[in-house]
């Protein structure tokens, strides 16, 4: 059985690549970005800034032929969705206050996030994308902010398309010279956020009761392009500053990675 599992396992590792040299023959220019799980919202939003794009859904596909797959890809977009296990950042007990949890998709993300890492690749991190970026270099989250952080803040409603907070940038980062703004109102939709502050991070971005709501590299140096956001900028207006400057500067730095 296991001689067949392999086999069965090539063969569709083989399509895909013969799918992707194909794809890479016909249209050189295409970007080819990567989503640890993919929806419309996402890549409609990429889309409304470059058509010639091609995204490749990871969670679909067993975990070697993702991290193949990875290897071919432009950037990779960390998307929102279910509460990282806590036990990652040594808050097993604290389980009891998460919601749904996908303990594949966790393996599946940290080992992408390093892989990416590795290759300097560029990486996005939206909602959930922003906590295990964060859990991933050492940091940690307060598992449940109604019960662990006083504040008046709505961060999550039953109405998410209605859950604006304002949201006010730091000086002297990324964020705040390619969306050229101090402040915005955000929409967002989570009930856990950063509490310890993974290694080599900064953070952009607050809310008014000083919750983290950006990261991105200290110091990048040789490192590859970085950004992730607590609030969601794929269910946002357009041409908002907090939400469009996001989407090209990740393709800009896409198509850098491509081209290198």
């Amino acid at each position: 059985m296991n001689k067949i599992f392999s086999a069965i396992t090539t063969f569709v590792f083989v399509m895909l690549f013969a799918t992707i040299s194909c794809a890479q023959t016909n249209n050189q220019t295409s970007l080819k970005i990567a989503l640890t799980k993919q929806s419309k919202s996402y890549t409609g939003w990429i889309e409304r800034h470059e058509e010639n794009v091609e995204f490749f859904n990871l969670y679909e596909m067993n975990f070697n032929n993702a991290m193949r797959l990875l290897a071919y890809c432009d950037g990779l977009i960390l998307t929102g969705g279910e509460d990282v296990f806590p036990g990652f950042y040594n808050q097993t007990s604290d389980t009891l206050f998460c919601g749904t949890i996908d303990k594949y998709r966790d393996s599946l993300e940290f080992a992408v996030i390093d892989m990416a890492l590795k290759l300097k690749m560029p990486i996005l991190g939206v909602c959930r994308g922003e906590q295990i970026l964060n859990i991933s270099q050492g940091g940690s989250l307060y598992v449940d902010i109604p019960s662990e952080y006083d504040t008046s803040v709505v961060h999550r409603q039953k109405d998410w398309k209605n859950c604006y907070h304002q949201v006010s940038l730091v000086e002297e980062s990324d964020l705040a010279e390619i969306s050229a703004v101090t402040m915005g109102d955000v929409t967002s939709n989570h009930h856990q956020g950063i509490k310890k502050l993974g290694e080599g991070l900064k953070i952009t971005a607050y809310t008014a009761d000083s919750l983290p709501e950006a990261i991105e590299w200290e110091v990048r140096g040789n490192k590859g392009f970085l950004m992730a956001v607590q609030w969601h900028p794929e269910r946002m207006d357009t041409l908002h500053p907090l939400s469009a400057p996001i989407a090209k500067e990740f393709l800009k730095e896409a198509e850098l990675y491509r081209n290198r």
